[in-house]
């Protein structure tokens, strides 16, 4: 839809195309023409990563600053020009695809590391900063940031806007456990400072944790504040062996119940970790197993040692096949192929990625439900995931389907997924977000009065909806 800022201008008598008019104009807020792009816009900046959803962009613009941005909100507010947040571009619903044209806020150049501080246990960046390079930074000074989603070339500021989760969020949480404080600008182009370096805040609502996990559809991250931890003094990982991912799954209750305190719990069938291990030239251990249970234990070498015992003890007495600590150059290996499934499918097949949670006594029901329906259809469904919280992931690969079978198909495959996860209580998303590629399926089984809420809520902060507007719950 075309609206009046896209109306080619009249100057002096004669019209001046829009794309130059809107370059023109947003060259007064960012100075450098180099980090404006207007006209042909790269499908690197409207593409879905994952599938052929595909928006259009009017102009790119790659602010530094949050006078940039609130600048580039004022210009798109008072012109009812919609805006598109975009970091690394890893999303995996399609958040940041811009459905309406107007502008994409790229902010992978807003990508400092502001502060360490060291005696509030806090970091202060800017929300293009990486994952994984926040990670090593800030652990080459002893501290820790334990949120651990399997992209590390995510960044932060996506992280915060799906309130990812990962592989560690068993022992510590997830993204929205570890913010303290936002610095947003909002769609009218007005900032804001949402918490601190703080504790604890009971300071009128909480619009830090609303914007946590909101895809870029309420406000845009300029800076956030995030809490640290000193740095376990070691880590040891384990795998154990079962004969199918069932008795795996139900040993991980028992594992939780046994207060060893692990820090991660993974579980993957046996079909899916020789997927990995033909992608990466690596082996699990056991390889004539049904499924494995993956664990890594942290703390001081006293309670890492006496957790993994109590584990092996427990896991052998319901079942295991097998369990067997693993040196820190075999876990790095065995992590690598467990963080290479998603890129593995990938590399074989165009897929559809889908991340699921339920409540962790009802996983193993799950993945059963998941293996049956593999087997009906006749597609490799890749079915992984973080045991200790319930979040399960799937790849579901295409394999050799013509676009029509494969549409058909795919379509009957998510409808079924996603009806079993709420009937086991579950809900659609557990750290990927809804996006563009969820909504049918969160809208059939969310409650329509907590959706209108959401809807009140979008209202009052951008009661034009220029911000990232149709997504998650705005469909």
């Amino acid at each position: 839809m075309r609206t009046d800022w896209q109306i080619s201008r009249l100057v002096n008598g004669g019209y001046v195309d829009m794309a130059d008019a809107l370059r023109e104009d947003l060259e007064k807020i960012i100075p450098d023409p180099d980090r404006i792009i207007t006209g042909e816009i790269s499908e690197e900046y409207t593409k879905y990563a994952h599938g052929s959803l595909k928006g259009s962009a009017d102009a790119v613009v790659f602010p530094i600053s949050r006078e940039e941005v609130s600048g580039i909100m004022k210009y798109a507010w008072d012109r009812k020009i919609p805006v598109t947040p975009r970091g690394a571009n890893t999303n995996l619903t399609g958040s940041t695809v811009p459905l309406e044209g107007g502008i994409v806020l790229d902010l992978s150049h807003m990508n400092r590391i502001l502060e360490i501080d060291e005696d509030t246990l806090t970091a202060t960046v800017e929300p293009g900063v990486l994952l994984g390079d926040f990670q090593e930074t800030v652990e080459s000074k002893g501290l820790f940031y334990p949120p651990d989603p399997g992209e590390k070339k995510a960044s932060l500021g996506g992280n915060i806007s799906t309130n990812a989760g990962g592989m560690r969020a068993v022992k510590y949480g997830v993204t929205r456990d570890f913010v303290r404080g936002l610095e947003v600008v909002f769609a009218d182009g007005s900032i804001a400072e949402l918490g601190g370096k703080t504790v604890k805040d009971a300071s009128g609502l909480s619009l830090k944790n609303l914007l946590i996990g909101s895809e870029g559809t309420l406000a845009v991250i300029t800076k956030a504040i995030l809490r640290l931890l000193p740095k376990p003094e070691c880590s040891v990982s384990a795998i154990a062996a079962f004969d199918d991912i069932q008795a795996g799954i139900r040993n991980v209750i028992r594992i939780l119940h046994a207060n060893t305190q692990p820090t991660a719990l993974e579980f993957a069938e046996r079909s899916v970790a020789a997927i990995g291990e033909n992608y990466t030239g690596t082996k699990f251990p056991f390889p004539d197993a049904g499924a494995y249970i993956l664990m890594t234990f942290d703390g001081d070498p006293e309670s890492v040692k006496r957790n993994l015992e109590k584990t092996k003890d427990v896991v052998f007495a319901n079942g295991a096949e097998g369990f067997q600590p693993l040196s820190a150059e075999k876990a790095a290996e065995v992590w690598t192929v467990r963080g290479a499934f998603c890129t593995a499918v990938e590399a074989v097949s165009e897929q559809v990625p889908v991340d699921i949670v339920v409540p962790i006594d009802r996983t193993d029901k799950f993945v059963k439900f998941a293996d049956q329906l593999a087997e009906e259809t006749g597609l490799l469904m890749a079915t992984y995931g973080h045991a200790g919280d319930g979040n399960i992931h799937i790849n579901i690969a295409r394999g050799n389907l013509d676009d029509e079978t494969w549409k058909e198909t795919l379509s009957k495959v998510l409808w079924a997924v996603y009806n079993e996860t709420a009937d086991l209580s579950g809900l659609p998303s557990g750290e990927h977000g809804i996006g563009l590629t969820k909504q049918k399926f969160y809208r059939k089984h969310a409650d329509p009065n907590a959706v209108s809420v959401m809807r009140s809520v979008k209202d009052a902060l951008d009661k034009k909806h220029i911000l990232n507007d149709h997504k998650s719950y705005l469909a």
